[in-house]
């Protein structure tokens, strides 16, 4: 598979010695929301539906201005390596500054802000700027690196904007309508327009620093994606979030990738409970690749019920210790009924490592119950 680019925050100053950049996931109420735009549309006219749906999200998309300080090593003579080792003059530390841009939006009324992590992972300093104009420091709250999904916290800000509403991953419909709104190359509150392309995508993209991470269930869409909309939402006509934008594919056209919306709200809703950094050893883990059924996987299985494929098993994992087999349908878990791979990851997130989880497996005709000891998710920095 070939590897996708993650979309990296917008770098817009480098001050100092700088060789590279390394800078770089709910279902609760929220009091104040905003209500979803087709309450106040005033026309089923898509084009009118649109307008009406950036009106009330805007004003809750946040750009957040980021500083990075560190130290990096460097040659004492860039130049030296070119003419032999002879010439090597060796290397020392510098320090280096750097800015980068991304996007957020408001996630509940006491001031926490969803963005991607690798918009603010490593930060020394997080300046949160509104649709308004204000700016407020913020700070990061919690993040998941894995899931690439971060909390910013801003303090004592009055004019809070209302928190956006999410959507259903269940509801959206491939073909409908799309609209990412965020601050790509720095332009403040830029809205492009797309459709909802695909779903389940799994990619391998490259970060920053040029290593590779693995994303599962990716949902994929046309509306242009560029550097800097990273951390912003990608709502519906409705205006509702069903998506965050996370990377693109390069150098195609027309391909970009967002987390959906049920992984975010699970993900966001464990980082809002435990502020500080929630590793991958505390989200659950199976360790199993699963596909949503169509109709060609139906009739290779020869199976008319609903479920999830299971179409790999990792070896030594807690789902291949429990005997799990390519070709087997998950039809719940826990007593939940399943029907997309989204639905099994929510779950099974939510279960503390070392937990049982009761899975309900067809298997050639036949329905079992499979226990499976819940494990750690592999850091993907290992």
């Amino acid at each position: 598979m070939k590897a996708r680019e993650i979309l990296t925050p917008l770098f817009i100053g480098v001050i100092g010695v700088a060789v590279g950049a390394s800078a770089v996931r709910l279902d609760s109420a929220h009091n104040g929301s905003i209500e979803p735009a087709a309450a106040y549309a005033g026309s089923e006219d898509d084009q009118q539906r649109i307008v009406e749906a950036v009106k009330h999200v805007e004003p809750s998309v946040v750009a957040l201005d980021v500083s990075i300080n560190g130290t990096r090593v460097i040659p004492t003579d860039p130049f030296g390596g070119f003419f032999g080792p002879s010439f090597d003059t060796g290397s020392r530390l510098m320090p280096f500054r750097e800015q980068a841009s991304g996007s957020g939006f408001v996630y509940s009324s006491s001031g926490l802000i969803v963005t991607n992590d690798h918009v603010v992972h490593g930060a020394s300093k997080i300046e949160v700027v509104f649709a308004n104009g204000d700016r407020a420091p913020g700070r990061i709250f919690s993040e998941d690196r894995a899931a690439d999904l971060a909390l910013v916290q801003v303090d004592h800000y009055a004019k809070l904007p209302a928190p956006v509403t999410f959507g259903s991953s269940k509801e959206v419909q491939q073909g409908e309508w799309a609209i990412a709104i965020g601050e790509p190359y720095a332009l403040k509150q830029t809205v492009t327009v797309g459709v909802v392309s695909g779903f389940n995508r799994n990619e391998t993209i490259g970060g920053a620093a040029g290593e590779p991470q693995a994303f599962k269930g990716l949902l994929q869409t046309s509306a242009p994606i560029n550097p800097g909309n990273s951390g912003g939402p990608l709502v519906d006509l409705d205006g509702r979030v069903i998506g965050i934008n996370q990377s693109v594919a390069r150098p195609a056209q027309g391909i970009g990738f967002a987390i959906p919306v049920d992984m975010v709200k699970s993900t966001v809703a464990t980082l809002a409970a435990h502020p500080g950094s929630v590793s991958s050893s505390s989200v659950g883990f199976l360790g199993v690749e699963l596909q949503a059924l169509d109709n060609n996987m139906r009739s290779e299985l020869n199976y008319t019920g609903n479920g999830v494929a299971v179409i790999g098993v990792i070896g030594g994992s807690p789902a291949d210790q429990a005997r799990l087999e390519p070709g087997e349908v998950i039809q719940s878990v826990d007593g939940n009924p399943v029907a997309s791979p989204t639905d099994v990851s929510s779950i099974v997130k939510k279960l503390a490592p070392g937990k049982t989880a009761a899975l309900r497996v067809w298997n050639n005709g036949t329905r079992q119950f499979v226990a499976v000891h819940v494990g750690t998710e592999p850091d993907p920095s290992d």
